[in-house]
């Protein structure tokens, strides 16, 4: 009987939990040198308020309370949330009430039974401990979705809504060129009438007119699907939708400084959280089936009353009867199948552990890829400024010249046309540069946090 004892008061735990491995540098790798020396870093819970666009905040904040999905995630929290009461019930007293008829062998009579019967379960072996770790796990990655889902929603808004402002600048831009373009066919047609061109000269102008108008539709059709994209992120249809974005300027971002370290990937990134989540549920399932491998121990009782209904006139022979002791229910052969079910659960959690190490690797290569992005977007856009400044100043030195009568307004047009296409350049780069900066914080797991008030009707 000691022995016994010994033993099960041996296998009454849990086995404990795994502390998996976060293979995380000690500093990022594609940091700029003088990263530093700039301003401060946006918070990870606001970081799109970088961008310092008024309208940009309004329509996050919007998706955040309109958002479809979000709603659904804080919802399945709530559900996950509301079943831990199952786990946490299922191993205390539960008491319940039965009425049955039920005849006698030979028929002659029927009994009409009614009682109430208690049934109270211990969870020895670690098998509490282990439910209410799979009902934790499941509240977290419910927790942990609606948090992935917050990232997701909080970036699609900050890229649809810089791809929009980067074609309406685009499309001005290419309107320029075009009118541009057009001044300066016209210009070649009057030398051509004037035999100081050739035909030749002529069609290039007109071909390049006509595909400088082609060029417009494709920033119309990036501004058309933007704002499609952002009514269903808003929750809302296009109609709705359409008054949600006024005309304005595309943002920028200035000088910025990245101040998380690698290792706040473990509690910011939802793709690894999940994984420990995930860690957490095999770890109990493991758990329920070790336990499923000792007796289940509970303690019973039952309160019946039986009354002869039928073969008695009178109803008489009424008794009741009352029972109590231990329920025990003893697995002792079943060809090893509660033992494969515990290496399969074993199996499953060493895979987790391995999942999260990967899930470590992927969040922090992710993120590295996309600050290396940033920085050489960043630069891109230095020297396209560059180049734009000396444009600047080459279309101011043609219009002099065209003032004092050493150059035509052909030369004036060309050297405008240039200037506008390296503008265009810009934009583009400014624009690749801002979607890096959203991929950058979408891989650091930034988002608002959620909010308290529960998913809005």
């Amino acid at each position: 009987m000691l022995a016994g004892l010994a033993i099960a008061l041996t296998a009454c735990s849990a086995p404990p939990l795994p502390q998996p491995r976060a293979d995380t540098p000690a500093a990022w790798q594609n940091v700029a040198p003088a990263d530093a020396a700039l301003g401060p870093a946006p918070d990870l819970q606001s970081w799109w308020r970088a961008f310092d666009d008024a309208e940009l905040d309004r329509l996050v904040d919007r998706a955040l309370s309109g958002n479809l999905t979000l709603q659904q995630a804080a919802y399945r929290v709530q559900a996950a949330r509301a079943l831990t009461r199952r786990s946490t019930a299922e191993f205390r007293p539960i008491v319940g009430a039965h009425t049955f008829a039920e005849p006698t062998p030979d028929s002659s009579a029927s009994y009409f039974q009614a009682g109430f019967d208690a049934k109270w379960e211990i969870g020895l072996f670690g098998r509490a401990t282990s439910s209410a770790r799979i009902a934790a796990a499941d509240v977290g990655l419910a927790e942990t979705d609606a948090q992935a889902a917050r990232v997701t929603v909080v970036a699609e808004v900050a890229r649809v809504y810089l791809e929009l402002r980067g074609a309406q600048r685009r499309l001005e831009l290419l309107g320029r060129i075009a009118e541009s373009s057009k001044a300066r066919n016209a210009l070649v047609a009057t030398r051509a009438r004037l035999h100081l061109a050739a035909d030749t000269d002529v069609a290039a102008g007109e071909a390049e007119h006509a595909g400088a108008q082609a060029a417009l539709a494709e920033p119309q059709l990036v501004i058309d699907r933007c704002r499609q994209q952002l009514a269903v992120l808003l929750g809302r249809n296009e109609a709705d939708a359409e008054a949600d974005v006024v005309a304005g300027m595309a943002p920028g971002i200035g000088t910025l400084r990245l101040a998380e370290a690698p290792a706040d990937l473990l509690r910011t990134r939802p793709e690894i959280r999940r994984c420990e989540q995930d860690i957490l549920r095999a770890a109990g399932e493991l758990g329920i089936a070790r336990a499923d491998l000792y007796p289940r121990l509970a303690l019973g009782g039952s309160l019946t009353y039986a009354a002869r209904v039928i073969g008695n006139r009178r109803l008489s022979d009424a008794d009741g009867v009352a029972a109590f002791g231990p329920l025990i229910d003893v697995p002792i052969f079943n060809w090893g199948a509660r033992r494969a079910v515990v290496n399969a659960r074993d199996a499953e959690l060493q895979a987790a552990v391995l999942a999260y190490r990967q899930a470590v690797l992927d969040g922090v290569a992710e993120a590295e890829t996309a600050m290396a992005a940033l920085e050489h977007q960043r630069e891109r856009a230095g020297d396209l400024a560059r180049a734009v400044a000396s444009l600047e100043r080459g279309a101011t030195a043609a219009t002099t010249l065209r003032r004092l009568g050493l150059a035509d307004d052909v030369d004036r047009e060309t050297a405008t046309s240039a200037l506008l296409q390296s503008e265009l350049e810009l934009a583009q780069a400014e624009e690749a540069r801002n979607l890096a900066f959203v991929s950058l914080y979408k891989a650091l797991g930034g988002a608002a946090l959620p909010s308290s008030a529960g998913p809005s009707s």
